[in-house]
């Protein structure tokens, strides 16, 4: 029993290493993503000056009031916005990134309730092992992931840096949170916002919870292989999953946690991957099979696996204790 304790101790403190390394490089990914659009050639023979309407998606939406809106404008807006929500991440609810990964070492034990962006970087890392094992098997199957074609990286990018608020306000507010607070909620309009921000805070184990983070995942991976340009039919299993463990965590831990593993494994992946296709003068798909890109696919596989091996110890950990005080 005490060497299972030790065991499990050293794989907490690794993890919480490797989750620290993470949270490092997602800081980072601000201004490596500003450097992108702002002073690197990623667009080619446009620019961030390029006005908003003659954007894909944006063309037929009347903008005569925003006629001078340009997409570095927009991307400000957006890059702002994910700035204040990692602060806020970084900060709460109940304690500070640092104190909760250091609870490891004083408490013997992490709390990853008591910090959004520890649980952001634990179920990102997850998010990520999942995928890679969905695409492996599917691989071997014969069944390619193929991405749709981007007219322009510069675009591309600022469709992916905008695609997690839409996507996690349509799948997780619209889909999971209003239906959660019709069938829970109080008639008040603070409980309401109060409620959409953090489901699982108001309510505790429901089958209804379950049943419509199920749902809003398999939608969600349906959406990416047949709205617009999209996946080919490979994506259906990754999106899903991907879009289960959203639901999940946005229903435990709160919009923010799920709004910011979207945005990591959309804006913080493609700035690292955008800024080595510059300074490698390479393309974005070449730039993927960069040393420093596969160095950190290595380092979030290492990191899903540590988070699942803390997960299931600390299940069966509390069962123990449980038992015992029984």
């Amino acid at each position: 029993m005490q060497k299972q304790n030790k065991l499990l101790q050293f794989v907490a403190i690794l993890h919480s290493a490797f989750l620290s390394v993470i949270f490092g490089m997602m800081l980072l990914s601000f201004p490596i993503g500003m450097f992108v659009v702002f002073h690197s050639d990623i667009g080619d023979e446009i620019n961030f000056a390029l006005p908003l309407g003659a954007l894909n998606g944006f063309e037929d939406i009347d903008l005569w009031i925003f006629s001078d809106v340009e997409l570095g404008d927009v991307f400000l807006m957006i890059w702002s916005l994910y700035a204040i929500l990692f602060a806020i991440a970084m900060l709460g609810p109940k304690a500070g990134f640092r104190k909760t990964i250091s609870s490891v070492l004083s408490q013997r034990v992490m709390n990853v309730g008591s910090n959004y962006m520890v649980a952001v970087t634990k179920w990102f890392s997850i998010t990520i092992l999942i995928s890679a094992i969905i695409t492996f098997v599917q691989d071997s199957l014969g069944i390619s992931t193929v991405p749709p074609s981007a007219e322009n990286d510069l675009i591309q990018f600022f469709h992916v840096s905008l695609s997690p608020l839409l996507e996690e306000f349509g799948f997780r507010i619209v889909l999971i949170g209003l239906p959660l607070f019709a069938f829970y909620g109080k008639p008040s309009v603070r409980h309401f916002f109060r409620f959409l921000w953090s489901p699982g805070s108001n309510i505790h184990g429901s089958k209804k919870a379950l049943f419509l983070i199920v749902l809003s995942g398999v939608l969600f991976g349906f959406a990416h292989i047949v709205a617009g340009e999209s996946w080919s039919e490979g994506k259906f299993a990754q999106a899903s999953a991907s879009g289960i463990i959203l639901g999940w965590v946005y229903f435990r831990f709160g919009f923010v946690a799920a709004l910011l593993i979207h945005w990591a494994t959309n804006y913080f992946i493609f700035s690292y991957v955008n800024f080595l296709a510059q300074v490698s003068y390479t393309t974005l798909s070449a730039a993927f099979s960069h040393p420093l890109a596969t160095t950190m696919e290595v380092l979030f596989l290492i990191s899903g696996v540590l988070s699942l091996v803390v997960l299931v110890g600390g299940y069966y950990s509390s069962r123990r204790e449980h038992k015992l005080e029984v």
